[in-house]
This record gives C-alpha cells, structure tokens and sequence, in this order.
C-alpha cells in the first residue's frame, strides 16, 4: 500500500511541473515570440509617427520659384483600436460617404489589423482644422502632418511630372518605401526623386485611452529628425516657358529651344497639355481620369514623345553627309523642272539650276534627291545594303533613331530603320536608291521627335556637335550630377562643311525667295530652315528649326505645329517670336503674333 502511494505521489509531482513547464513555454510565446499582445499594450501607450521630409524646391535658371511645398494632412488608423464610432458624423466631417469610409475600413484591416495605415490622404489645412476638434472621439484614428506640391506658375506640366503614392512595384524595388508613402511619377520629379525627396524621420509620441497625444516619449530620446530634399535649379526659362505655351494654345504639337553651348533646355512646350496643380490632392484621381479620357490627349507629351517625318527641315542632313563624303560641294548645280519634275516633283517653280545655298534657301526637292542618290550610289558600296547602313550609320550620330543623353526620361527614339526592314518587303536585290527615294526630302520611314530637332538645329549653330539636352542646371549644394551632362558628342563632319548650309538657313530669312522672310527680326540675324511634313490623316505639319544670332549662336529652337499646312504658315513665325522673346526679353509688336496667339487650329480641323 506505501509503495502504491509513493509511486503516485512521483506522478502528481510530474504533472505540476509538466504544468509549470507548459505555463512557461507559453509565457515565453507571448511575451517573446509572439508580438501581438506587445504590440497591443504598446499601441495603447505610444504611436510611431513618421516625419515625412518637404521635398526639395525647384527653381528656373533665373531662380523663379516653379514648386513648393504646401502642408497637407493623412488621416490614419490602427483597426484594432477602433471602437464604437459615429460613422455618419465621421464621414461628413472627411467628405465621402458611408459605403467609402466601409471600403477604406477593409482596405485598412486588409494591410493590418495591428499596425497604422493611411485611412484618407492629402485632407486640406482647412479640413484638418475641423478634424482636429474631434478627433478625439474616433480612438484608433490619428493625424499625421506631409507636404503637397504647389504649382505658382500654372505651366510645363511635362516638364514637372507628379507625385503619388508608391505602388507594390516601387515598394519591392526601394526599400526605403513603405506603403502610404508618396515617390516621383514622371518628369523631373522622377528623375531626380533621391534627389528631391529628402530623408525620413521619426518621432515616437505618448497618447491616453482618447487618442490624445501626452507628450515625447522618454523626452524624445529616441526620435530621427527629418532631412529635407535638395533644392534643385532647372535650365528653362519661365518667361519663355509661359510665352511659348500661349503661342501654342488651341493648336496641337510642340517647341523645344536648347542653348547650344550647353545642351540646356530653354522651353520645351507640348500642346495641349494642363495646369499640374490638376494633378496635385485629393483631386488628383478624379483629374487624372478626366485628362486620360480627353481625346486631345494633354497627358502626352508630344516635345519629347510625338514621331513626325522631318520633311525639309531633313534635307540638312544629307546635304552634310554628302560634304562629307565628296559626293556634294557648293558649286554643285542640279536642274529642276518645278512641279513636273520626276522622280521627286518641287513644291514650286523657281530659277534653274540651283548651286548648294540657292538649293537650301529654295529648299529645293529634286536637288536634294539627287544628292542622296550620289551618296547612296557610290562606287565604294557594292550593294544597296551596305550604302544604305553607311549613311544610317552617320545620320544616327546627329541623334536620330534612338533615344538622346540627357535626363528626359519619357522619350521616344523616333525611327530610321536599318536595311533589313526594306529588304522585307521589297526582297534583298528588290530595293534601290528610287525605292527609299523619300529619305531624300524627309518623308517615308523617317521619323523625329521635336527634341531630336531641336538637338539638331543645335548641332547645325555649333558646327559639329552637341551636348546631351537636359533640364537640370544645378542640385544645390551637389555639382556631381551636372557633370552628367558635359560628355561632348561629335557628329564627325568637317566643320567647315557647315558654311554652306549656314548661309542657306541664313537665306531662309533674308533671301528674296526665303521661306520665312516675312518674319525676319532687324536686330537679330537668324538662320533657319522651314519644312511640310506630309499626313496622311489629314492636313500637313508645320515644322521649322532655327538658331540665333547666326555667329554667336544663344538659342536653338524647333517647332512642330500638326494639321495646319506649311511650315512657313505657322511654325516660322512661332519660332521667330520665341527667339525674340529669349534674346531680347519682349517683342515688338508684329502683324503675325496676334494671329499665332489668337487662332484656334483644334477647332478649325
């Protein structure tokens, strides 16, 4: 009977300690391994408040304040604090209704029932101010201060881009994202967002059972302070920002104006395009969705992404390959039978034959056809192949048919297809010289955007070469990204091939038979060359690309101007008004500037 007793008294002891040893594995999973009751008594006592940095302010070139930063205010909550709550009064006081706050509610529970997140965005100063008196009211919600973008002038919206909050991608790909948070979509605030957004802080903060915040947690030990973005300088110019934009309002297409010695971007102008504080706020998606659906399309930036056949404006090119390649001189003479010549007629009847400049300021077709033809068939090639890929080859180093340096991320390449695209649909030995014949004068396959142009026309008033296009002048306090932009590209002409041609544009607007002679500024001496770039939708493209003065180059500019008919009509005199804006800072009053500002071309096509 003892041994009976004793055996059982060895097995009460054992499950009192097998008990002890369960109740301290659990005691450790909670109070160790699991963060969830941790997490919950420190939420009761202390909130973790990120501190959003402003982001850095931009300038232009002349230190014009372009963006700034507003405060705004994001409302979050931690759902699982959440207790009994006015639902009706709550949504009149953040302005959406009942089936809104339910949906933003589950989106919330959704990301963490323990942890904060973003209930409602970018709520106003003025919203905030009423909030703020009742929040109380509402435990697990809370208030938590960032900036918005403000725009004081209400132009270059392409230029600027916008800001919005980061997606899954953008989180995965930076960990310095968390969601909630707001990173640069486009523009410059894209390509400069390290730049511009600064660095996180945080601050750790003591609340009562009413959401009321207490005070510092241990005196603010523990708290990051901020760092804001850096300020950044850009190279455009505002008044002539705002100028080119009025000259381009009702009408459809682009300017872009680059300082040639530098490669900076003075303007660059798409139409028709919106005010980008459409794109800033809680307004932001309602706004975006009514632009994206606008069959104008504002959203697309026709300056750096818009494709158009060059049409004369081209016929420089070629007119310095054939230099180049001793196939051209000035003294060369082609004849030319007007409207009736073949294989490529002229779009008028003028004196015959012409010499090089004549050529250039008659802007004469079947001239230049001839000299593509002799470039194309020289006794060095022995297939069609291979000339054709020889002059591909140096047309590409003037930045045609692919994408240019420089920090205009949203650009397209423009197109200049190699010969296997000919030999396609014509067959190897079923193509010629007479086959891509439209190369000659700028139209068929080739395709430029109005920033290639105008990194063109800046090529032609350097005699040479070019810097990359770019918008950024300066990061203040930082020189490391400018030197970015200072890589000097050779075309691989012989600069003094560039004469001829020079005169030529000269001519354009001194000439008796120059193109853009109507429009010629006494103080300035410009060059320029006019071009009609067919459309099989409808009207031509009015393009012109221009530089001056003619021996001091300071601006380059080229202008696109779709469904309106010549180039001399209307994207001449847009040019030469934008070059008089910049050199001399106004413009004298002419016939044809009320015209450029007045017209409506949308509503005429």
């Amino acid at each position: 009977m003892k041994r009976t007793y004793e055996s059982r008294k060895y097995i009460i002891a054992g499950i009192f300690v097998l008990t002890g040893v369960i109740f301290i594995i659990k005691l450790i999973f909670l109070q160790v391994l699991e963060n969830e009751y941790k997490l919950s008594a420190e939420n009761n006592v202390l909130r973790y408040i990120t501190q959003y940095p402003p982001r850095g302010l931009v300038y232009d070139r002349n230190d014009r304040l372009l963006i700034y930063n507003e405060a705004a205010y994001d409302l979050l909550v931690t759902p699982r604090l959440v207790g009994e709550t006015d639902t009706n009064e709550m949504c009149n006081l953040l302005k959406i209704t009942r089936e809104e706050f339910i949906r933003r509610m589950d989106i919330a529970k959704k990301h963490s029932y323990y942890k904060p997140s973003i209930f409602l965005e970018q709520i106003s100063k003025e919203d905030y101010g009423y909030l703020e008196e009742k929040l109380f009211k509402y435990p697990g919600f809370y208030i938590q201060a960032r900036t918005l973008r403000k725009y004081p002038f209400p132009v270059a919206a392409h230029i600027f881009g916008y800001v919005s909050e980061v997606n899954k991608k953008e989180i995965k790909r930076d960990s310095y994202y968390k969601q909630g948070d707001y990173i640069g979509k486009s523009g410059i605030e894209k390509y400069y967002e390290k730049s511009l957004r600064g660095r996180k802080g945080l601050k750790i903060v003591m609340v009562d059972v009413f959401n009321r915040e207490k005070g510092r947690f241990q005196g603010g030990k523990y708290n990051v302070s901020a760092v804001a973005g850096k300020n950044i300088r850009l190279t455009i110019d505002t008044e002539l920002q705002v100028y080119g934009e009025k000259l381009m309002k009702n009408k459809k297409g682009g300017i872009v104006a680059i300082e040639p010695a530098t490669g900076e971007i003075l303007a660059l102008v798409t139409s028709p395009n919106y005010d980008p504080n459409q794109l800033i706020g809680r307004i932001r998606s309602k706004n975006f969705s009514k632009l994206s659906k606008d069959p104008l399309e504002p959203l697309f930036n026709r300056a750096t992404m818009a494709q158009y056949p060059p049409g004369s404006t081209f016929k420089v090119v070629n007119t310095l390959i054939g230099q180049q390649e001793h196939v051209l001189f000035p003294y060369t003479e082609y004849s030319c039978n007007g409207v009736t010549t073949y294989p490529i007629p002229c779009s008028h009847n003028h004196e015959s034959p012409l010499n090089l400049v004549d050529a250039i300021e008659q802007s004469c077709n079947p001239y230049f056809w001839q000299v593509f033809k002799s470039i194309l068939e020289m006794d060095k090639f022995t297939t069609i192949q291979e000339a054709y890929t020889s002059w591909r080859e140096q047309v590409m180093k003037f930045g045609i048919g692919a994408r240019l340096p420089g920090d205009i991320s949203d650009q397209r390449g423009g197109n200049l297809p190699e010969d296997s695209y000919f030999n396609k649909y014509y067959g190897v030995n079923g193509w010629k010289a007479t086959t891509v014949r439209s190369l000659s004068i700028g139209q068929g396959e080739v395709e430029l955007t109005p920033l290639q142009l105008a990194n063109l026309v800046a090529i032609l008033a350097n005699r040479g070469y070019y810097y990359p296009p770019h918008l950024l002048k300066q990061v203040i306090g930082d020189t490391s990204l400018v030197n970015d932009f200072k890589e000097k590209h050779d075309v691989k002409i012989d600069r003094k091939y560039f004469k001829p041609v020079i005169e030529g544009m000269h001519l354009v607007y001194t000439g008796e038979m120059g193109s853009a002679r109507w429009y010629t500024a006494d103080s300035i001496p410009a060059c320029g060359k006019t071009g009609t770039s067919q459309n099989p939708h409808g009207k031509n493209h009015s393009l012109f690309i221009a530089f001056a003065p003619k021996d001091d180059p300071q601006i380059a500019i080229a202008v696109v101007v779709e469904n309106c008919g010549f180039g001399s009509t209307w994207a001449a005199p847009i040019a030469t008004l934008m070059m008089e804006k910049y050199l001399t800072g106004e413009v004298n009053p002419v016939w044809y500037q009320d015209k450029m500002l007045n017209t409506n071309l949308i509503q005429e096509n």
